[in-house]
């Protein structure tokens, strides 16, 4: 109900729809987090023959191990929604995805570790 005095609005009666309101609040308590915002991208990341381990430091640095070779590429890393850009310190740079709890990256599927 609008009522209105020299054409201005001076008393306004709205409803609330509860019902929609909590549609959209159920809405929002189900929506997926990316994996920047979980922090789940941090730890060792390992190929399935667990010949490429990347550790991904909580300070955005990673290291990755080859074989028997313990850090054979050092460098930063930086996570935007599920993409990931590597820049190790001779200043090569890659990049990945993470889909569905796996990083793709360069060719290579790595799982996290428990």
């Amino acid at each position: 109900m609008l009522i209105f005095k020299n054409d201005s609005i001076v008393k306004v009666t709205a409803f609330l729809d509860t019902y929609e309101l909590s549609k959209l609040k159920d809405m929002s308590n189900n929506i997926i987090e990316t994996i920047e915002e979980s922090k789940a991208y941090i730890g060792m990341w390992v190929t399935e023959d667990g010949n490429i381990r990347h550790e991904l430091l909580p300070n955005k640095r990673y290291d990755e191990a080859r074989g028997n070779k313990k850090s054979s590429y050092q460098g930063d890393y930086k996570v935007t929604g599920n993409h990931i850009d590597y820049k190790d310190d001779t200043g090569f740079t890659a990049d990945g995805e993470f889909k569905n709890g796996i990083l793709y990256h360069a060719g290579m599927i790595l799982y996290k570790e428990n």
